[in-house]
């Protein structure tokens, strides 16, 4: 057993659309200002405002979900993630105490527990004076393991009104006001149909959220804020990782190398494809996987790869270009005939498609799988998804329960059912049809469902295995 001293703070709020966001990129944009070591951590699963964070510190996001992993798994992370910085932010998710049941299941409040963190309460006052000091006094007192330590104030409205509320919550609550952001300042952040634009999409809209990080910051109490964090406990854990073991420090993959190479990985990064937990890229390489960059906007023709991994992100933003590059497209559906394997995840299912219809409009995609994409109006799966295993593949064994998150504006339409089969049964959420997800081609499997690498730990693995097999077999 060993001890750890990490500063940290948990970024929380009464409800959604309080303010979480704006504080923990102004927070975040002040520590790195000031000078300090910053590591960036979203609650649940997330890989919009996890973009922006790594923009801010220059350090990849990680996602501390109770849901997918359990305590252990989480604070293994959250420690091995932090040893080398000065500070630990997390920014939560809805409101403290929201979770999937009613003892709070994946909230907040839980991970708050989980990592020993105090919380900061972004409290939006607008049209509030001495009632802010019962709701945060209900919020100090719901759960004696949360530790409430300070408060930030959102939409202010003058200085007669910051007055009342800072004397309300010194008189009721006993815990110091850490920022004040003034009513009417507008922190404009870019966003579409599923919430917040990616970081790396376009820089005019990064430099909008540098922008906004940097006004925010300014109306927080920095040094009140980094004490509190390091008045959190030491941390009690278990054996962490080899030091050796592959890890991504940066916001790409550059760097992140096996200890043995067994095969190469192709991995798609580009602007349209950007949904990746760092865990499963280094899971990748800690299986020996060599990756590979794809870039479905500018390379002409697939790298010489033994598998590939397809993540998601807003391909029907970039349906035109990724249409447009054939030359690609073909060779992929080229390799995927001849056996490649790859694994792919809702805009990688989107991709792998005939085509994604939006607006009217449709563009030819990879042409790889039976069936079309239409983008709609209003979410088709969202949150939390449970799948059961029904069909093997190289990736998954009869009988498996997965755990996992959609979230997608698309469906899937004009599917030959008869022709194809599923990995799963879903029992808990939509995927493609609201029974089943994962659609099973030779040697693909695409399905909206987003996977953590340490929720399910075999699955890179068995994504190497199976291009070592494919290797073997060219």
């Amino acid at each position: 057993m060993r001890s750890y001293s990490i500063p940290r703070v948990v970024v929380a709020a009464p409800h959604g659309r309080s303010g979480k966001t704006t504080a923990a990129i102004g927070l975040l944009s002040a520590l790195k200002s000031a000078g300090y070591r910053v590591q960036p951590y979203k609650k649940g699963p997330d890989f919009i405002d996890p973009s922006w964070m790594t923009r801010i510190t220059g350090r990849p996001c990680r996602n501390l979900d109770s849901f997918l992993m359990d305590r252990g798994v989480i604070r293994t992370s959250f420690v091995r993630s932090a040893l080398d910085v000065d500070i630990a932010v997390v920014e939560g998710a809805m409101g403290l105490f929201d979770g999937v049941d009613l003892e709070g299941s994946g909230s907040t409040a839980e991970i708050a527990k989980t990592i020993a963190a105090p919380v900061l309460l972004v409290v939006d006052t607008t049209r509030m004076t001495r009632s802010v000091a019962a709701m945060v006094s209900g919020y100090q007192h719901f759960d004696p393991d949360v530790r409430v330590a300070g408060v930030i104030l959102n939409k202010v409205a003058r200085p007669r009104h910051e007055k009342i509320l800072r004397s309300a919550i010194d008189r009721y609550c006993g815990i110091p006001v850490l920022g004040v952001i003034p009513k009417g300042e507008k922190f404009h952040i870019p966003d579409r149909h599923l919430g917040l634009i990616p970081a790396v999409e376009d820089d005019d809209l990064a430099a909008a959220v540098d922008e906004a990080g940097s006004r925010a910051g300014a109306f927080l109490d920095l040094p009140g804020i980094i004490e509190v964090a390091r008045r959190a406990p030491q941390l009690v854990m278990n054996e962490l990782p080899p030091d050796d073991a592959p890890f991504m420090r940066g916001p790409d993959v550059n760097g992140l190398r096996p200890a043995v190479s067994h095969v190469k990985v192709a991995v798609f990064l580009d602007r349209a494809f950007t949904f990746y937990y760092p865990e499963n890229l280094e899971a990748l390489a800690a299986a020996g996987a060599e990756l590979v960059p794809v870039n479905t906007l500018r390379d002409k023709e697939m790298p010489k790869v033994d598998a590939a991994y397809i993540g998601g992100g807003f391909p029907e933003m970039f349906a035109p270009e990724i249409s447009a590059n054939r030359q690609l497209l073909s060779d992929l559906r080229g390799r995927i005939e001849a056996g490649l394997p790859v694994y792919a995840e809702c805009g990688g299912l989107m991709f792998l498609s005939r085509s994604i219809g939006w607006q009217g409009v449709k563009h030819a995609m990879a042409g790889a799988l039976p069936f079309d994409v239409t983008m709609m109006d209003k979410p088709q799966g969202h949150g939390y998804i449970t799948l059961q295993v029904e069909n093997s593949s190289s990736y998954f064994v009869i009988g498996e329960s997965v755990r996992g998150h959609e979230f997608h504006n698309s469906r899937v339409e004009n599917l030959a059912e008869d022709n194809i089969k599923f990995a799963f049964r879903v029992t808990k959420g939509y995927g493609i049809n609201g029974q089943y997800d994962g659609v099973l081609y030779k040697n693909v499997l695409a399905c909206y469902a987003h996977l953590h690498a340490l929720a399910t730990p075999d699955w890179a693995l068995r994504l190497v295995a199976a291009g070592k097999k494919y290797a073997g077999s060219r």
